[in-house]
């Protein structure tokens, strides 16, 4: 109960809170307060509560969706509380990812499908539900205590560029490259070929080589910005470079003087923790200082399991809440939360930063003006709740090849609205 009580009060209202179970240190108490029971002791603030966050461990709970005001909502509560729904309940229900420990048909990568979750059965997956229950609990909060100043969250926004392959022709060695050129000759990729010998030849650019043109881009726009690299070995779902690569290492480096770098976990190191510290310590070992920041490859999530193994190797930040295949909210907040380990009920040290927008999501909308639109959406929205705006971008969607031509422009126009 107290986790998700700092959540909505502290972290995203900046309302200092304390509790008590003390009805006589209740009564006494001559500032701002309010009581979270199953009925009221008087004329105080009343939320009436949902069994929930009194509950022990895990169970198949049904569900109804309510409206408050415009805005989904669950576990209702009556009208005799002064919200007509348990807010804490439901936002713990959600930031806690309860509906991940329950039994699901994961997608082909294993991962949870937004078909499976409470916010995309019910259309509400672009809505972060918990931060507008904040604000209006918030002014709630207001009309009650009228003479409080409770001031609002700033805006936040965080650009993630993940980088799977920093090069798509530069730093292979030539048995690679033999076998990429292969690869082009049997799908008839001659253009891929021609990029190829252009780059080799030095008459072209690597067109992932996008390094210099972004960080000029966040000079202008000054939007945080945090790289994400891949240093595993080759497989079939992984294509990192060789780390043994100076001027990928060179790289690595150089970004690492400007801005924050952070791993990307492959793969094939998910489901195993010694393989994941064997990639958390070569970026260590090449940036010479601890890293605590990770996404996941292909945002795929098993709950408890990875985030148990991140807190194992002393992470503290995770970039992978959200979805692959669609836009929005999945835990149904932009703000970053702490991960709450249901199967331990305790609260972690590990941070979770959801994001809205990746683009392979964003790949879907064919037409860039709805793309960009879509964008703005989900922006305005965050930006009216006092959120935090992330964004999951590659190297390669800057490349300007085939489908990925006029990304770029798509970007500059976010980082501008981003700044205004």
């Amino acid at each position: 109960m107290v986790y998700i009580f700092r959540q909505i009060c502290v972290r995203i209202l900046n309302i200092p809170v304390e509790f008590t179970s003390r009805v006589e240190d209740f009564v006494a108490h001559d500032d701002l307060k309010m009581s979270y029971s199953k009925q009221a002791l008087g004329n105080e603030l009343f939320v009436k509560n949902h069994d929930l966050l009194f509950d022990r461990g895990i169970s198949d709970i049904e569900i109804h969706i309510d409206n408050w005001d415009d805005t989904p909502c669950f576990f209702s509560v009556g009208e005799k509380s002064a919200i007509p729904f348990d807010i804490f309940a439901a936002s713990f229900y959600l930031l806690s990812r309860y509906e991940e420990y329950l039994p699901h048909v994961k997608d082909e990568f294993g991962r949870f499908p937004v078909g499976e979750g409470i916010a995309g059965k019910n259309n509400f997956l672009e809505i972060p539900v918990v931060d507008i229950w904040a604000l209006k609990f918030k002014e709630i909060l207001q009309a009650k205590f009228p003479e409080k100043v409770f001031e609002s969250p700033a805006f936040k926004a965080i650009s993630i560029l993940d980088i799977p392959e920093a090069y798509a022709y530069r730093c292979k060695s030539v048995l690679r490259n033999l076998i990429e050129i292969s690869k082009n000759i049997y799908q008839l990729k001659f253009n891929h070929l021609w990029r190829r010998a252009l780059v080799h030849l030095r008459l072209r650019n690597d067109p992932y080589d996008i390094y210099e043109w972004i960080l000029g881009e966040h000079e202008k726009y000054p939007v945080e910005i945090r790289f994400f690299f891949l240093l595993s070995e080759i497989s079939a779902y992984d294509k990192s470079l060789s780390i043994s690569e100076p001027k990928f290492k060179l790289l690595i480096k150089d970004l690492a003087d400007k801005a924050s770098v952070g791993l990307k976990i492959s793969f094939l190191a998910q489901n195993d923790a010694n393989k994941m510290r064997v990639e958390k310590e070569r970026l260590e070992n090449i940036i010479h200082r601890k890293t605590d920041r990770v996404r996941q490859s292909f945002t795929k999530l098993n709950l408890p399991e990875t985030y148990r193994k991140l807190i194992e190797l002393e992470i503290r930040e995770d970039y992978t809440m959200g979805y692959a295949t669609h836009l929005g909210f999945r835990a149904s907040t932009s703000f970053p939360f702490y991960f709450y380990d249901l199967g331990y009920e305790i609260q972690t040290p590990l941070k979770v930063f959801p994001f809205c927008a990746l683009d392979a999501a964003l790949q879907k909308i064919d037409s860039i003006s709805e793309r960009n639109k879509k964008l703005t959406s989900l922006l305005e929205i965050v930006k009216a709740n006092h959120g935090t705006f992330i964004t999951v971008f590659h190297n390669y969607t800057f490349s300007q090849m085939d489908h990925w031509r006029g990304w770029r422009a798509s970007y500059i126009k976010l980082l501008k609205q981003l700044c205004n």
